[in-house]
């Protein structure tokens, strides 16, 4: 006679648990082996829920037990409750226990017919009915007996028990979005009653469509990050070029100005041999074959100066490497009269100020390769300034303006930071400044904002200024008083952030004016301006943030 459905689902079910569920029990299957059993039914859990004492049950072996009992309490440390709790599944566990049902290293075997008697032919569909894989012939009965034509067919499994309700042994035909969990028709009126169910294949579609869309967002991520790469080599390529062609420039320049040395040794000579000039002449020529020597010594630690890519030694033995030589420099000597010993010192100061523009120039290069986009916050400016709409340009409207006071904004100095901060890497920005009076430089992010500010690399600034049309200082821990060979109308701001650098240049003639060195930077650093007071119109122009050009 043959088994009905749940009588073959209660062998099969046996037969599963007793060679694969057990033997992974009770062996060293590893630590949580006994916290993935219910303390009821003693078997892994299936549908877990947590009550409020804190442990875990079969959501089934629970309602069987407070349905046997008058009172509602856990069976393992017998707290009681004085209302039956609404029962939730733990998803979070249950993926962990079918994570642990799975045998390491089980590989997916062809599922065969079992009603086959001698060789077991590859099954072609699962009966969920009938809790049986069919073969080809042996399905046959399915597609013309009329009663079994009603059983519900899917393509070959080997765990056809989990598409069957253990509690009701009713097909899993439904899915309840409340537990997120299929279920059977009779859960929908028991454990599940009231919840939004509805069918499995219809939730399967809706799933698969999300899975789709994620699938497609997920190929754009990654789309957009090769994208970045080609950007980022691109980038990489282009820097490179750049400092090829900084270091062509700066060995062409070295050359000549060996060899405009070497032509002043020359015509010095010539000149000294007048005979009427013979015995000052011989004086004059020791000292100043000792004066070029030091010159070449000079010249020698300049050339390794100008290749060095760590700046804090470039800046901190920038002053004694560049200052002025004591010493009394070679003229450009012509005339066949004697030469004094002013024209001579003349003449070699202008070759020192040559000397220490190309150097500057040659700094300023590598560090206009860092260049970055700067805007201006609006949220940080403070109630009298006025922004551009693209936020590159700020002046004082001497008016102050109905805007929101945030902590972000300064209410008392007329100050205004960039959007962008930086914590890292090297950065650098040109502002035009052709005013009788302004502040350029950067500030750390947490600065204060509100009242009185002294600006301070202590405080937080790294800024130089301009007041009275001529009077440069840098606002150290001591103001220092800049000296000034032109009148700079573009100030260029590179930082070193690693290095604790913080340098200012004339653009256009492209001479260092100041360095911070040998800072502790904390936190991200922000572009930092301040255009004063508008001075009755004497001061009305604003400060721009201009775009950089590494080829000018």
């Amino acid at each position: 006679m043959a088994q009905s459905p749940p009588t073959q689902l209660k062998e099969k079910e046996t037969w599963r648990k007793s060679t694969e569920l057990l033997p992974s029990l009770t062996c060293s299957s590893g630590p949580l082996t006994e916290e993935l059993q219910c303390s009821v039914c003693l078997d892994a859990f299936t549908n877990p829920v947590t009550i409020p004492c804190g442990h875990n049950f079969c959501k089934s072996c629970l309602n069987q037990c407070w349905d046997k009992s008058e009172a509602c309490y856990c069976p393992l440390c017998k707290e009681k409750f004085s209302k039956r709790p609404d029962l939730k599944i733990n998803t979070a566990l249950r993926q962990v226990v079918q994570l642990f049902k799975e045998k390491p290293g089980a590989t997916t075997s062809e599922v065969v017919c079992d009603i086959c008697d001698d060789r077991k032919l590859k099954a072609l569909k699962s009966c969920l009915v009938c809790q049986s894989s069919y073969c080809e012939t042996h399905l046959e009965p399915h597609h013309r007996v009329p009663r079994l034509k009603k059983h519900k067919l899917v393509n070959a499994v080997e765990n056809l028990e989990d598409y069957i309700c253990e509690q009701h042994q009713k097909t899993l035909e439904l899915f309840c979005r409340d537990d997120q969990t299929p279920v059977c028709p009779i859960c929908t009126v028991t454990d599940h009653k009231n919840h939004n169910t509805v069918p499995l294949e219809q939730e399967s579609v809706e799933k698969k469509t999300q899975v789709m869309k994620t699938q497609a967002d997920v190929q754009q991520m990654i789309q957009d990050r090769m994208k970045k790469i080609q950007d980022i080599k691109h980038s990489a390529q282009l820097r490179k070029q750049n400092m090829e062609k900084v270091k062509v420039d700066s060995t062409e320049f070295f050359a000549a100005l060996m060899r405009s040395i070497e032509r002043c040794e020359a015509e010095l000579l010539e000149k000294m041999e007048e005979k009427e000039a013979e015995k000052r002449e011989e004086a004059l020529v020791e000292e100043l074959r000792k004066e070029i020597a030091q010159l070449k010594r000079r010249d020698a630690e300049l050339e390794k100066l100008s290749h060095t890519e760590d700046h804090l030694h470039f800046m901190q033995n920038y002053s004694s490497m560049c200052r002025a030589l004591n010493t009394k420099l070679l003229p450009d000597i012509r005339a066949s009269t004697p030469v004094s010993l002013n024209t001579i010192r003349a003449a070699l100061t202008q070759l020192q100020q040559t000397l220490d523009e190309k150097l500057s120039q040659t700094e300023l290069k590598r560090m206009r390769l860092y260049a970055v986009d700067v805007t201006l916050d609006p949220d940080t400016a403070h109630p009298n300034l006025i922004l551009s709409d693209d936020g590159k340009q700020v002046s004082n409207g001497d008016v102050k303006r109905d805007v929101p006071d945030t902590p972000e904004r300064f209410d008392h100095c007329v100050f205004v930071l960039g959007k962008e901060g930086f914590s890292s890497g090297r950065f650098y920005f040109e502002v035009q400044v052709n005013k009788t009076g302004w502040n350029v430089g950067v500030a750390r992010e947490s600065v204060v904002r509100k009242g009185r500010i002294t600006l301070t690399p202590q405080n937080g600034y790294w800024v130089i200024w301009l007041r009275n049309e001529d009077v440069y200082k840098a606002l150290g821990n001591s103001t220092i008083v800049l000296s000034m060979r032109t009148k700079p109308q573009k100030i260029g701001v590179f930082v070193d952030y690693e290095e604790g650098l913080v340098s200012f240049y004339d653009v256009k003639s492209r001479s260092h004016i100041y360095s911070f060195t040998g800072q502790t930077f904390n936190g991200k650093l922000h572009p930092y301006l301040c255009p004063l007071r508008n001075n009755e119109g004497k001061n009305s122009a604003s400060l721009i943030i201009s775009p950089v050009d590494c080829n000018e």
